[in-house]
């Protein structure tokens, strides 16, 4: 089968089209697409590091690097909580806030743009399209979970 002819291919080639979009947009407020992701996702009374891992759909200890790098640059800092020294949080630094909205801006200008230049009809026909594959992905991971 060619590459062209799968449906991931296409997923795969869009995904990286917005996700450079992203990252060229990002780059001019001193942000990555994925630092951007982490920062519209944290709370203001903070969030778990395992929670921003299963956002991003990393393991913890990959998001580590990541996370680091968004401290020194004073984005964000970690607090291990009182009760359970293994559960760490994550919050917002002043700068991060304001980076935070900059990533916002970002995401609802793109959106905007993507918007503008879709019918209706053809951006409710793309998420049913895009829930229908999510679904279907994680029930095939069910139904062949030992043939893999």
């Amino acid at each position: 089968m060619a590459k062209v002819n799968t449906i991931d291919y296409y997923l795969k080639t869009a995904w990286q089209s917005v996700a450079n979009s992203y990252n060229q947009a990002a780059s001019k407020v001193g942000l990555t697409q994925a630092s951007g992701y982490v920062l519209i996702n944290i709370r203001k009374d903070g969030t778990a590091v395992s929670q921003i891992a299963n956002l991003l759909g990393v393991r913890s200890t990959s998001l580590s690097r990541m996370l680091s790098g968004m401290e020194k640059q004073g984005l964000i800092y970690r607090e291990a909580s009182a009760l359970d020294k293994r559960s760490v949080k994550v919050f917002l630094t002043d700068l991060g806030i304001e980076k935070r909205e900059n990533a916002k801006e970002i995401v609802r200008s793109f959106n905007d743009y993507l918007i503008a230049h879709m019918s209706e009809s053809e951006r409710m026909k793309l998420e049913s399209t895009l829930i229908k594959i999510n679904q279907l992905s994680q029930k095939f991971l069910q139904e062949n979970s030992k043939a893999y």
